[in-house]
């Protein structure tokens, strides 16, 4: 009579050298339960009894359901990411504009904070330009709110580990439409001020989409994954500034211009949140449960002490540990991802500098750079990131920081626009290769209950990043000139490289 195959689940466990233990489970293609990836290697086979099974499924029916489960996650984190960037990036070829507005209204808040920003023009020589105090003072908003989710990332992720991901992405996402409508409603600068506070402390959709992911049993699905998120922050820059720009064009000399693009911020949010709440499964299974052994204040030091991210101290904080080696190479990768967006994000702050003092860019110009820079690198996400395989990941990264070196110093001693877009160019494949491929290595680290907050100290390290990184790079600037910023940062970039060496090989589960 015909048979099928029923699946024995057989779980290996080898600890430091010892024999390794075998649990046999014996009910059919049960879920892998995951376990620690520490020092505990666990190898799943499955052997195939020749016995009958009534209604059994071949093992490969069970794999193709997983990557069926995996694609559809990928694809609703994907557009729920697009949705909240598409709201999230129309303000910014509004920013000057919202900026000269209040102004002119005499607010406290703003006057108090364009002092500072004078107080930093004066310091570094920067010339008393309007398009240039623009620039300035929109970096220490942005400052102010990378320093928000630098606070706020790691302990949304960790939430997200004991409360699930769809809660917490919904509970986020309520807070962004939230900030919309006080930007909507801001006739004073300090309610607009407001409105970026409670969207840099609501701001955990990034990583929890990066804990979704990293949820996904696969480490090829975790990498396409990762790169779609990419492709979504490359989209989302790209069309979004485009909208607040026709917003610009079209209703600048109107009293309240800045209320269409918040309203239209309010709608996208909304239908990002209906669209979650529709379509996103809970990734974060019921059986996967914290298991840290920190008390609550301990727990809060570990997600808050910038010493603590930078050790991953919450990754240790459970019943098994993980290993000496593991943990090394988490560390080393949270560093060389803090010195790349570091010396990154500082150097791409200064393009607008650049471009508008040796270019005479205006600010559609800009525009135009900064749609080539955000097409080019949604192209080599979509087409050639999303495919790179795992074990080739790091030595990737280490390729794309190499050609960083020659592409920043080709943009610095640009003197014609060939020059400065071929920069552009290698500088955009670097910067769609980098992120996505760190963020799906450092996924595969911590127990399936600490993935939100894994994830969420690596955003948190990389918005710190952001919020130094341009007020470093934009002294250099003014202070040293335009060439040597480029060629000091250019240099600093053997750091990642130097970190990445340090990197001990192991074998994957």
């Amino acid at each position: 009579m015909p048979v099928s195959c029923e699946a024995l689940r057989i779980n290996l466990t080898f600890r430091n050298g010892d024999q390794p233990k075998a649990t046999v489970k014996a009910h059919p293609f049960s879920r892998a339960r995951r376990g620690t990836q520490g020092d505990v290697l666990r190898v799943h086979s499955c052997l195939l009894l020749r016995r009958p099974v009534k209604g059994g499924v071949m093992a490969g029916e069970k794999s193709s359901k997983e990557d069926s489960h995996s694609s559809r996650v990928i694809r609703v984190v994907f557009f729920a990411l697009l949705l909240d960037l598409l709201g999230f990036t129309l303000i910014l070829p509004l920013l000057p504009s919202i900026l000269d507005h209040y102004s002119q209204t005499g607010d406290g808040v703003y006057q108090s904070l364009q002092s500072i920003v004078n107080w930093f023009r004066e310091i570094v020589g920067v010339p008393m330009e309007t398009k240039y105090n623009s620039v300035l003072f929109g970096g220490l908003i942005g400052s102010l709110y990378s320093l928000l989710q630098f606070l706020s990332s790691p302990v949304i992720g960790a939430a997200s580990d004991k409360h699930g991901r769809r809660p917490l992405l919904l509970l986020t996402t309520v807070g962004l439409i939230f900030s919309y409508i006080l930007w909507a409603v801001s006739h004073s600068f300090s309610i607009f001020l407001l409105s970026r506070v409670v969207g840099g402390l609501c701001k955990g959709n990034v990583s929890l989409c990066t804990a979704v992911v990293a949820d996904l049993p696969c480490p090829k699905a975790r990498s396409k994954g990762m790169a779609m998120i990419g492709v979504a922050f490359s989209l989302g820059f790209t069309l979004g500034p485009i909208m607040g720009a026709y917003f610009v064009l079209k209703l600048v000399d109107t009293e309240l211009f800045y209320q269409g693009p918040a309203l239209l911020a309010v709608f996208f949010s909304i239908a990002d949140l209906l669209f979650i709440f529709l379509m996103l499964p809970e990734t974060l299974h019921k059986d996967d449960k914290d298991s840290t052994d920190s008390s609550s204040v301990q727990e809060v030091g570990d997600l808050l002490s910038p010493v603590s991210l930078f050790n991953f101290s919450a990754v240790t904080r459970t019943k098994e540990q993980p290993s000496r080696q593991r943990m090394h190479n988490l560390k080393v990768m949270g560093w060389v991802y803090f010195t790349y967006l570091f010396l990154f994000s500082g150097l791409e702050f200064t393009l607008s500098f650049l471009t508008h003092q040796r270019f005479k860019f205006s600010s559609m110009q800009q525009g135009k750079m900064f749609f080539f820079i955000g097409i080019t690198m949604a192209a080599f996400q979509g087409g050639y990131a999303r495919r790179i395989q795992p074990g080739r990941q790091i030595q990737t990264v280490r390729l794309a920081i190499i050609v960083l070196i020659p592409a920043f110093l080709l943009i610095g001693f640009a003197q014609n626009l060939a020059a400065l877009y071929s920069g552009l160019f290698l500088y955009s494949f670097a910067a769609a290769i980098v992120v996505p491929c760190l963020s799906a290595q450092v996924s595969g680290h911590g127990t399936a209950s600490q993935k939100g907050t894994v994830m969420g100290i690596l955003r948190s390290l990389g918005a710190l990043a952001r919020a130094l990184g341009p007020i470093v790079a934009s002294s250099v600037y003014w202070l040293a000139g335009a060439e040597m910023c480029f060629i000091i940062s250019s240099a600093f970039f053997i750091a990642p490289l130097l970190l990445l060496s340090r990197l001990e090989r192991h074998k994957e589960d």
